[in-house]
Order: structure tokens, then C-alpha cells, then sequence
């Protein structure tokens, strides 16, 4: 109880002292985010991978409405909290060589929405994790909106407009079910004992759904994001795309398949189209593209849209892959977008066509590139192998040709990554590229740190996978046999 209390509420303890470290912020939001990362592995070693809710925490909080503190971890939160406190240290690490206007805000902002995004994970009560929800999205909003490029208000409120409206959405859908709850209370098992009807679970189901799908983002809800990951500063495009996306699918797992399991059987099939309309155009996009943090934008369009096939093709191998391919996504996006970030950092500019010949002045950077380009794209022997591996599987099981079609993503996404390295790293120089310097110090140390995770997790994935597949395996049944008795 003490341990996840302490696991939650660290980086908010941090997030207060940062903000007022003044110059100091940097190093005082490393160690909390450091000792936040060595609490998160000791209680992974305490954690027995079994289908069980393990570190309760349960305290009244208002309690006239119900509303208790309720969280716990079991092997599906486990694996989002281990990626949320192993990226918040490397994206500080790689800002180190950043100069931010009021560093203290920012890194304070960091570390808030780190706590805001563990209550997501490990909230066991709606309410709760409604609260958490929302607060991960308020210091992103301000990251974004102060630090930002060009036409940063602009496409910010954009955003922030499209993921109000979800919440909203999803914010409706808990007071409903709160309201046929005969305890009147939040508790996430009182809402999974909830009798109700295939015309309740539909509309319940498309509540949560477009909530979950703009966090993703899903086609077509996904128009906000290749704007916003492009003009956030590289920090807050890794948030957002190394863990925020996350919050949706882990929603989906979480809330959506066992509250409303007759909604997922209604219309799964809808959101399993449009998951993989959503890999197709935006494979073709990413095509077109100039500026190569654009490209990763849309990339990471298309792999969600295979994780989201493989979560409502609704088995034991399409859920596991996606469990795998959020770990293995998180770690490559980072990874990407902070490469691009160095060369930006160097160059001043990110188009493809001003690139070239990177590899003669910094091969060292061309290596982990090359390393994060092909964990990627999914090669054999690389952690993204494994988890799409699973996920075409788990969609192949749900019907040929949508695993004929979703596993487009691995073609195209091979074609166009490789083709983006092959023009930002080989060939000649230019006159941008010639003075060129290769990686040192902080950017060594994370670039390294995200090759070994990539290896290592795609040479032996077993810890991953049994991690979550007792967890998994449980709330497959949880949802058959509560299907098995929808009026």
C-alpha cells in the first residue's frame, strides 16, 4: 500500500520541489525521476505475475458520492508503469543539451504529468482515473503551448479541443454507469457486475471509444496529432507519443472490452475498420512527407492502428501483442524523435531533402539510428519484431484479410523509414551536413540506453510477455463468460 502510494505520488512531491529549484531544476527533476524509476523495478521485483490486483491502495476519499482512492497494479498496469518511469528519465536526459525558458516550470510540468499519467494506470475507481486522466492532459497542454514552434496556440488548441471533447464523452459514460450502480459507488468491479442490455452497452461503448480513440488517435479522430507532435518541443512530442497514446489503449483494455463486452461484440468490428483504414492512410502519408519528424508522426499512427486491430480482434494473441507493442513502441518513438531532435539541435532543420551523408561525420549516431530505424520497422531480433508478430497473429485468428490489409503497415513501414535513413544518413554531405559532430555525453547515454532495451527485449521478450499473460488470460475469460450472460 505505502509503496504504491509512494510510486504515485513521487513525481508530485517532485513536480512541487522542481518549481522552485530555479537553475537546479534539470538535476533535481532527474534524481525524482531516477528514484522514481528504482521504485517502480523494486516493486516490479516484488510483483508476482499472476492475475491478482497486488498493492492496494482503498481509502474514502468523498465518500457522500462513493469516490474512494482506489488503486492497484496487476500485470496489465505493471507494464505501463514500468514504461511511464523508464521514459521519464531518458526524455529528461535527452533535454539536457536544451536551453528551455524557464527550465524550472518545464521540467516541473514533466514530472506532474508523470503522476498524473501513473493514477491513469493504476486507478481502480472511475472517478479516479477520470481525475488522473485529465491531469496528465493539462501540463502536456502547457508544454506544448509555451515551448512549442511556430503556430504552437494555434494547433494546441486544436488538441486540446478534440481531447476535452473525448473526456467528455467518456465523463458522460462513467456518470451513467455510476447512476445504474446500485452500490452508488466508482469501484471498477461494481462497474464490470453491471447487468446491462446490448442498447446500453452500445451507446456506452461509443463514449469510451471516441475518448479512447482521440488519445490513440484512431481514424479519424487522429487529425489532431501530426500537427501537434510536429510544433511541440521534442520532450513533449516523446510524452505524447512514448506514453500519453497509451492512456488510450490502455483504456480500451482496461474499462471498455469488460464493462461493456456486448458494445465491443456490436461494433468491434467498426473500430477494427477504421484501426486499419487508419494503417493505410497514414502509411501513404508518411510516404509523402518532407520533414522527417512529420513522417514518424504518421508512422505512429499506423502502428496504433495495428495495436487497436489486435485489441478488438479480441483474443490471447492479438491482446499480448499489443501489451508487447506498447512497451516496444514507447521505447522506439522516443528514440526516433529524439535522433531527430540531435540533428535538428546540429542543423536547424528536419526536411529530408537538406539531409545527407551523416553517417561519414557521425557514425556513432548513424548506429543507433540504424538500431531504433530497424526496431521499427519490426526486424527479427528487435523488440518490435515480437509484439507485431502477436498483433497480426491475434488479427489473422480474427479474419484473413484484415490481417492481409493491417499488415500492410510492416511493408510500408519498412519502405518509408528506411527510405528517410537512407537520405538523412547516406550519400554525400552537404554544406549543412559537412560540419556535422557526432553524439557525446547525455545523448550517448539515452541513445545507448534505448539500443540495449530495443536488443535485449527483442532477443528475449519472454519477461514481457510473462509479465501480462496471466492478467490477460483473465480478463479474456472475465469478458466471455459476462458476454456469455448479456440479455
Amino acid at each position: 500500500m505505502e509503496q504504491l502510494l509512494l510510486l504515485i505520488f513521487l513525481p508530485l512531491v517532485g513536480a512541487i520541489i522542481t518549481a522552485f529549484a530555479g537553475k537546479s531544476a534539470k538535476i533535481v527533476s532527474t534524481v525524482f525521476s531516477v528514484v522514481s524509476l528504482v521504485l517502480t523495478l523494486v516493486i516490479a521485483g516484488n510483483f508476482i505475475p499472476n492475475a491478482s490486483t497486488q498493492f492496494e491502495v482503498n481509502l474514502p476519499w468523498i465518500a457522500d458520492l462513493g469516490i474512494n482512492f482506489h488503486a492497484g497494479i496487476d500485470g496489465i498496469s505493471m507494464l505501463v508503469v514500468l514504461l511511464t518511469n523508464l521514459l521519464v528519465p531518458i526524455i529528461i536526459l535527452s533535454s539536457y543539451n536544451h536551453q528551455y525558458k524557464n527550465p524550472a516550470a518545464f521540467y516541473a510540468l514533466i514530472l506532474f504529468m508523470q503522476c498524473g499519467l501513473l493514477l491513469v494506470f493504476t486507478a481502480l475507481d472511475a472517478f479516479l482515473f477520470y481525475i488522473g486522466w485529465e491531469a496528465a492532459l493539462i501540463p502536456i497542454y502547457f508544454i506544448c503551448a509555451i515551448w512549442g514552434g511556430k503556430d504552437r496556440i494555434r494547433i494546441n488548441m486544436k488538441f486540446f479541443v478534440y481531447t476535452i471533447a473525448g473526456s467528455l464523452f467518456m465523463l458522460m459514460g462513467i456518470i451513467y454507469l455510476y447512476l445504474q450502480n446500485p452500490a452508488h459507488n466508482f469501484d471498477i468491479q461494481a462497474f464490470y457486475a453491471l447487468n446491462l442490455d446490448s442498447a446500453q452497452q452500445g451507446w456506452i461503448f461509443w463514449a469510451f471509444f471516441i475518448a479512447f480513440a482521440i488519445k490513440m488517435p484512431i481514424f479519424p479522430f487522429h487529425t489532431w496529432q501530426p500537427d501537434t507532435y510536429t510544433a511541440a518541443p521534442t520532450q513533449g512530442t516523446m510524452l505524447l507519443s512514448g506514453i500519453m497514446l497509451k492512456m488510450g489503449i490502455y483504456g480500451v483494455i482496461r474499462w471498455l472490452l469488460p464493462i461493456v463486452p456486448a458494445g465491443v461484440h456490436d461494433w468491434g468490428q467498426v473500430a477494427i475498420v477504421l484501426s486499419i483504414i487508419g494503417i493505410v492512410y497514414a502509411s501513404l502519408i508518411a510516404f509523402t512527407q518532407k520533414d522527417a519528424k512529420r513522417l514518424v508522426a504518421y508512422s505512429s499512427i499506423a502502428h496504433v492502428g495495428l495495436i487497436s486491430a489486435g485489441i478488438f480482434a479480441f483474443n490471447q494473441q492479438g491482446m499480448q501483442g499489443a501489451m508487447v507493442q506498447m512497451l516496444s513502441h514507447g521505447i522506439n518513438v522516443v528514440g526516433l524523435f529524439f535522433v531527430l531532435d540531435i540533428i535538428f539541435s546540429r542543423v536547424k532543420t528536419n526536411k529530408i531533402e537538406e539531409l545527407g551523408g551523416i553517417a561519414k561525420v557521425a557514425p556513432q549516431l548513424a548506429l543507433t539510428f540504424l538500431i531504433i530505424v530497424l526496431g521499427t520497422v519490426a526486424l527479427p531480433g528487435t523488440n518490435g519484431f515480437i509484439g507485431e508478430f502477436l498483433l497480426l497473429m491475434g488479427v489473422y485468428n480474427y479474419g484473413i484479410w484484415a490481417a492481409a490489409i493491417a499488415g500492410l503497415t510492416i511493408i510500408f513501414g519498412a519502405v518509408y523509414m528506411l527510405r528517410m535513413y537512407q537520405n538523412v544518413m547516406l550519400g554525400e554531405t552537404n554544406s549543412l551536413t559537412i560540419t556535422f559532430t557526432d553524439i557525446k555525453g547525455t545523448e550517448k547515454l539515452v541513445l545507448y540506453t534505448i539500443c540495449a532495451l530495443i536488443i535485449v527485449l527483442g532477443i528475449y521478450p519472454k519477461p514481457v510477455l510473462h509479465l501480462t499473460e496471466a492478467s490477460v488470460q483473465h480478463l479474456l475469460e472475465q469478458v466471455n463468460q459476462k458476454l456469455n450472460t448479456v440479455k
